[in-house]
């Protein structure tokens, strides 16, 4: 059995190395390394002995001057009980996309770093790197604000991250996973028996027994969602709300009462600079405990694997919106009992990405719209189909996409229903985990679409659907030939 257990942590030791070759050259995580070392207090050669090599190699990996083979990340995982996936990915993964597409600004033409160069800078000085990213956002908004100067000046200043961004950009960086809410989530979840009854009624009773506050539904003519009354203790839910809308509005009115000073305590960590981003921050950090609630972790966590993230099944098993399944399953990132990393979006019909989170590799644009190569846009065109895609990033990285619309908003013949496209997946060695890879050919080179992340920062040259031209590249105009692009990129 141990010689099973350590041939199939050999073999995926070895998938994730390949995996990485193929996407961004070979594996340096020598902070890492490092940091595992000294949380277990052990110096370069006891650390060394333990996982069986060199005092030497342990330095060189230490200080990136050599990549991590696969032995000693089999090594790691069998002495430390790490995850190998946690190391070999995650917000190094972030932070270097972020910092390349900032670093590929007109501003910095005359300097182009390489690979390795960036991902030195993000293993070994992430805070510099970060720094670098805040700089850049601010010369964007300084110029886009200046750009539009009509005689007056209003708004936020020039230099200033908006409170939304600001949010957003934590929430990106902490793996959109807070580990103190999720836990409490859980374990009310468990004492409250969510998802052996009637979660309505047991969250209903919650708020009245433990709060005082009692639940009614709303007039007729009542556009609110929710409205809570402190004073009298009554909670107003819309009487056409969705049975999940109404059950997350009551989850977070038990966020509010619940989880206030564990929410307090993580805005405080995370040092926001303005009261608007604290406020806008605490928001979202209610409706993640309201999704942790009703979708607690463990049993979501198996649910998913045993569905193999069949996301209606998933909501029709939790009593849940097909959009709350989705943001949930790209929140699975607990140490020691993550899930599939997955990225998930959710589009408007404009292109605009208005809500976003990356486990995996692929990184979405913080500036400009997504790839129109997606199949994410063609969601819209196939109202209520779940459809699906085999798609390759420039950076030789495969993936398995899915995409499906949804409406939101009231219901009636005048009401008003933003529709939406929901997006997730996972890169293909994860795929015999999702139903949606049955039947597809993941073999087929000529299978998968190629995709990018924006115009602004793609690299493919042949592209008949590209809408801007690259930034820091040549354009070729020849005045006696016209193809689908009225250029070439040199």
């Amino acid at each position: 059995m141990i010689e099973q257990a350590q041939l199939r942590i050999y073999k995926f030791a070895n998938s994730k190395m390949r995996n990485c070759k193929m996407a961004i050259g070979k594996l340096f995580i020598g902070r890492k390394v490092r940091e595992l070392r000294q949380a277990n207090h052990a110096t370069q050669a006891q650390f060394a002995d333990k996982i069986g090599i060199s005092t030497s190699y342990l330095n060189q990996i230490e200080n990136n001057q050599r990549p991590i083979s696969a032995a000693v990340l089999l090594a790691l995982a069998e002495k430390f009980g790490i995850d190998i996936a946690e190391l070999s990915s995650g917000q190094n993964d972030r932070l270097l996309s972020a910092l390349t597409e900032a670093l590929s600004d007109p501003l910095f033409e005359q300097y182009s770093p390489s690979l390795q160069e960036l991902k030195l800078v993000t293993q070994n000085a992430p805070g510099l790197a970060h720094a670098l990213i805040d700089c850049h956002q601010a010369y964007r908004r300084n110029s886009e604000q200046l750009a539009s100067y009509d005689d007056r000046f209003g708004g936020a200043a020039p230099n200033e991250t908006t409170s939304y961004d600001e949010v957003r950009d934590f929430f990106h960086f902490v793996d959109n996973y807070i580990h103190e809410l999720d836990v409490e989530a859980e374990n009310l979840a468990a004492e409250l028996k969510l998802g052996e009854g009637d979660n309505h009624a047991a969250l209903s009773a919650c708020l009245e027994r433990r709060y005082g506050v009692r639940v009614v539904r709303g007039e007729a003519g009542d556009e609110a969602i929710r409205r809570f009354d402190p004073a009298s203790r009554i909670l107003t839910i819309s009487r056409y709300a969705a049975a999940p809308t109404r059950d997350f509005q009551l989850a977070v009115q038990i966020a509010q009462m619940h989880a206030a000073p564990k929410i307090e305590q993580v805005l405080k960590q995370a040092g926001f600079r303005t009261e608007e981003a604290v406020e806008i921050c605490r928001l979202g950090l209610e409706n993640y405990f309201a999704g942790a609630l009703v979708l607690p972790y463990r049993t979501f966590h198996q649910a998913a694997r045993e569905l193999r993230h069949d996301v209606e099944l998933l909501a029709a098993r939790f009593g849940a919106s097909l959009e709350q399944v989705c943001h949930r399953l790209s929140t699975l990132q607990r140490p020691g009992l993550k899930g599939v990393p997955i990225f998930f979006a959710r589009i408007d019909r404009a292109g605009n990405i208005t809500k976003r989170h990356s486990a995996a590799r692929l990184q979405f644009a913080r500036f400009g719209a997504a790839c129109p190569l997606w199949n994410a846009h063609q969601a819209f065109e196939m109202p209520g189909r779940i459809i699906r895609q085999l798609a390759e990033t420039p950076d030789g990285v495969r993936y398995l996409c899915v995409a499906t619309q949804v409406n939101k908003g009231s219901v009636g013949f005048r009401a008003s229903q933003p529709s939406y496209a929901l997006a997730l997946g996972c890169e293909i060695s994860y795929a015999d985990q999702f139903v949606y890879a049955d039947g597809l050919d993941l073999n087929n080179r000529a299978a998968y679409d190629p995709i990018g992340i924006s115009c602004r920062i793609c690299e493919r040259t042949k592209c008949t659907s590209r809408a801007v031209p690259p930034l820091k590249r040549k354009l070729v105009v020849d005045h006696r030939l016209r193809n689908a692009v009225p250029y070439e990129i040199e």
